[in-house]
């Protein structure tokens, strides 16, 4: 390949596995003169002149992942979005074109490739828990999969949603299908877990939660305990970059 650069943006990235997974990938397929490097900003200020910076470096820049908080806030500085990047109404990867830096989305393909082995006909409805980039991507994989979506947030959002001080035993026993879309628990503050009433969850629940570091969160771990089928983001994180690495390369 022609020396090149890609990476990750995010505003804190000392827990992001991404550069070991492509250096593994560079090592395993012989790809030489390619590195893959953190991004870590406190904002996206003057971000479209960086991008160009960097897509004009003498190794240029040729394509990101994006994580949080950004997938959605990195929209206004692109100068195009495909067709999945705007149903989503997140940005995951980028790269640039002749027009411009254009946003895609691989979190939905790489949401939804390891839990379809999981799902049963009872998780027909699912909670959501988080409104971010990441959340919108798992409720567009499970609406596409003909599953109803509720999310759990701390705030009110355009889409249908509760407080979790609502979450209640007996109501969290229809969701059979519980997604953890929120940083909450990420290296180093592999402690904290968000609150729900875990009473009410049992051996039919499948529990996935989107953190691969550390691979058994606290949320987790709180699953194990309850009897529930659990799932880390170490796979999604694997697909979500195969399919990334595959559009940059078209």
């Amino acid at each position: 390949m022609t020396p090149s650069r890609f990476g990750v943006l995010g505003k804190s990235l000392a827990h992001s596995e991404s550069p070991a997974l492509f250096a593994e990938r560079f090592k395993k397929e012989g790809i030489h003169d390619v590195s893959y490097e953190r991004f870590e900003r406190e904002d996206l200020t003057n971000f479209r002149t960086w991008l160009d910076e960097q897509g004009n470096a003498e190794i240029p820049l040729r394509g990101l992942n994006v994580t949080i908080p950004y997938k959605q806030q990195i929209i206004p500085h692109l100068s195009e979005l495909t067709t999945e990047a705007k149903a989503v109404g997140a940005v995951n990867a980028i790269k640039p074109t002749s027009s411009g830096w254009i946003g895609h989305n691989t979190d939905v393909e790489g949401f939804l490739k390891p839990l379809r082995p999981f799902l049963k006909p009872i998780h027909e409805r699912s909670l959501i828990l988080g409104d971010g980039g990441a959340a919108a991507a798992v409720r567009f994989g499970l609406q596409s999969l003909g599953i109803d979506v509720l999310h759990v947030t701390r705030k009110p959002i355009a889409w249908p949603a509760v407080r979790y001080e609502e979450l209640t035993p007996e109501g969290i026993q229809h969701y059979k299908l519980i997604v953890q879309c929120t940083p909450v628990g990420t290296y180093p503050n592999i402690n904290d877990c968000v609150p729900i009433p875990w009473e009410g969850i049992g051996a039919e629940h499948l529990i996935v939660d989107l953190i691969y570091n550390p691979s058994l969160s606290a949320f987790l771990k709180k699953a194990i305990e309850a009897g529930a089928t659990q799932l880390n983001g170490k796979e999604m994180l694997k697909a979500q970059a195969e399919a990334a690495w595959k559009w940059w390369n078209t």
